[in-house]
């Protein structure tokens, strides 16, 4: 496989398996290009994100009617940005994610 291929491939498994993915990406650092990092703490930003938005979840469920609509609109917008995650790292572009990319640059790793 060709090293630039490998790269997308590692940056893409940093949504589409989520932590798991940051994890192989993180273990495997030294080999990995600035491209895969990069989106390993997108990624990682993402699955924080998740959680945060899980718990919102739980306390929302409570709420009858505005609970359940803030919730869904909540997981459509988590949605949206794995979607935009996904097509970053397969179109090879380090644009961070709308809203929680910024984030991202506060892990030094």
């Amino acid at each position: 496989m060709i090293k630039k291929e490998e790269e997308k491939l590692f940056a893409f498994l940093c949504y589409l398996i989520s932590i798991i993915g940051v994890i192989i990406v993180l273990a495997t650092k030294k080999e990995r290009s600035k491209f895969s990092i990069y989106h390993a703490k997108q990624g990682l930003v993402l699955f924080i994100a998740y959680i945060i938005v899980a718990i919102l979840w739980s306390i929302l469920g409570f709420i009858p009617i505005i609970g359940a609509i803030i919730s869904a609109v909540l997981w459509l917008l988590m949605l949206a940005l794995w979607i935009i995650g996904i097509v970053n790292s397969l179109n090879e572009k380090m644009v961070p994610l709308p809203v929680i990319g910024q984030f991202a640059k506060t892990f030094k790793f």
